[in-house]
């Protein structure tokens, strides 16, 4: 079954912007802590946004230019990605931490196995 599909994703030019979506089956709620990771080849994964409940948190280098949101009703979950920079290309991935008193961004996984969407910045 599907449980979440990510979508979004494209080619810009360094500057241009993109807003990625999660959007979680009737069947999965978005959970209490919910972000994104990104990975680019021969990289390994980074955290890059998480919220939970209300509180949203970044990783450094894309603080004043990424917003991570959530709409409840639409069962969705968001990052808008402004700014944007040739070091941001990578696959992103809806990620989970199933321990609300963890909650990371290094702990953070795409824990329902989404197929992630490809974001590519050109300089």
């Amino acid at each position: 079954q599907v449980q979440l599909v990510e979508s979004g994703g494209g080619s810009v030019q360094a500057g241009g912007s993109l807003r990625l979506s999660c959007a979680f089956s009737r069947f999965l709620y978005i959970p209490y802590c919910v972000g994104w990771v990104r990975q680019a080849p021969g990289k390994g994964r980074e955290g890059v946004a998480l919220i939970s409940d209300t509180t949203t948190t970044y990783v450094d280098s894309v603080k004043g230019r990424f917003t991570i949101s959530k709409d409840n009703d639409k069962n969705t979950l968001y990052l808008q990605m402004n700014s944007l920079k040739p070091e941001d290309t990578a696959m992103y991935y809806c990620a989970t931490d199933t321990r609300r008193s963890r909650c990371t961004l290094s702990t953070i996984s795409p824990n329902y196995w989404g197929q992630g969407t490809q974001v590519a910045v050109s300089s």
